[in-house]
């Protein structure tokens, strides 16, 4: 049998662009040609996706994901297969499972999923490494961590976090004493640092992306509002040239305006989109678990009992689809955001995040309208929208 694929979608999406007559040419797990089906030798037996009507969109990447169908990563870090597996109905090919603040053994125990990898026969979305957003926050912004488990960040407490044990990006408060020593080891081993839940001022974030911060997470949720005399953490990412920002396009954690606003200040190459989802994502209103807590979940938002945010609701693909509502960015556009730039972010560069010869076939077919038809993760057919 045949071992590649062949690909002929009405345009392909890449680098910010849509490009028509083009067709995808995949040999296992490999995009192996992309140009004019003129210039490209169809081989015989291969799989054929014809999809005249449909666009050809690299895969997308959620940075900061809790859980998802019921199952929180948490309170269940073996969950993140079950949930992985059910991603590609959004479009997601690859995510970092995101581990709250927690005891030092929850984190471990995050920490050993990943390194012991997927069970037999896996298919689904590829969990890339950890998010660790924790336990170095500031209390006064915990948002729905639990405070008895923050501490001050030390060389000493990450000693053994690398991407080789399954640690990719690790949220922290840069203006907490030992803060910035932290983050000179991390980034030593090739572990992404982000500023988040931070009462940090303007100076003190400056002097964290001087020491090697390079993201920001959910850019203005659990940090202080923008003042025009007092910038703080949010002004400093939006006034940043070279970090990256997440946020949510739910139209909850923040107003649409405020999503514009920030589009026009990062620009598409600094902006990244996450969902910040919880157990509840994909699921009915009810009661989740977000770590230590239930969390009460309306169709609209998840809440703790006094009111605050806890996770989100939001899909990927949903949240691409409010960027261009909310900024009237061109869909190409607003696909970085999910793509190229949370690839560049990891330094995955090379290998997901566009379409191209020699990198992972993760791929999407949408509608014109931005829908999920087909997701394909490693050269192989995962999801297929019903019908």
């Amino acid at each position: 049998m045949s071992n590649f694929l062949y690909i002929r979608p009405r345009a392909i999406v890449r680098e910010g662009r849509t490009i028509e007559g083009e067709i995808v040419l995949v040999e296992g797990d490999r995009i192996v040609a992309v140009g004019p089906d003129a210039e490209i030798e169809k081989p015989e037996g291969c799989k054929e996706i014809i999809a005249d009507d449909m666009l050809l969109v690299p895969g997308f990447i959620d940075l900061q994901i809790n859980g998802g169908f019921g199952s929180d990563f948490t309170a269940a870090p073996d969950s993140v297969w079950e949930v992985a597996a059910q991603l590609p109905r959004y479009g997601v090919t690859a995510f970092l499972p995101t581990i709250i603040t927690s005891p030092a053994e929850t984190m471990e125990a995050a920490r050993e999923v990943m390194q012991i990898g997927p069970p037999a026969d896996f298919r689904g979305a590829i969990p890339l490494g950890l998010h660790l957003e924790g336990p170095f926050l500031s209390p006064e912004k915990r948002g729905a961590h639990n405070p008895a488990y923050l501490r001050l960040p030390t060389p000493e407490a990450v000693a053994g976090w690398s991407p080789e044990t399954g640690v990719l990006l690790v949220t922290l408060a840069p203006e907490l004493p030992g803060a910035l020593a932290t983050i000179g080891a991390l980034v030593e081993r090739g572990v992404v640092v982000s500023a988040g839940h931070s009462m940090a001022t303007a100076d003190e974030a400056e002097a964290g992306f001087a020491g090697g911060i390079s993201y920001g997470t959910h850019l203005f949720n659990a940090m202080p509002p923008l003042d025009h005399r007092a910038p703080g953490l949010a002004g400093a990412l939006l006034a940043s040239n070279d970090v990256t920002v997440g946020l949510i396009a739910d139209g909850i954690h923040l107003h649409p305006d405020v999503v514009a606003l920030s589009w026009k200040a990062k620009g598409a190459a600094r902006f990244s989109l996450v969902t910040d989802a919880m157990a509840a994502l994909g699921m009915p209103p009810g009661q989740y678990r977000l770590g230590d807590w239930d969390v009460t979940v309306d169709g609209a938002a998840a809440r703790l009992p006094d009111g605050r945010l806890a996770g989100s609701l939001l899909s990927l693909d949903q949240a691409v689809l409010n960027l261009v509502g909310f900024t009237g960015c061109e869909p190409a556009e607003a696909l970085l955001t999910v793509t190229a730039v949370p690839a560049a972010l990891l330094g995955i560069e090379e290998q997901r995040g566009h379409i191209a010869p020699g990198l992972q076939a993760d791929l999407v077919l949408l509608t014109p309208e931005l829908e999920v038809v087909t997701t394909i993760v490693g050269g192989q057919i995962v999801y297929s929208a019903p019908g």
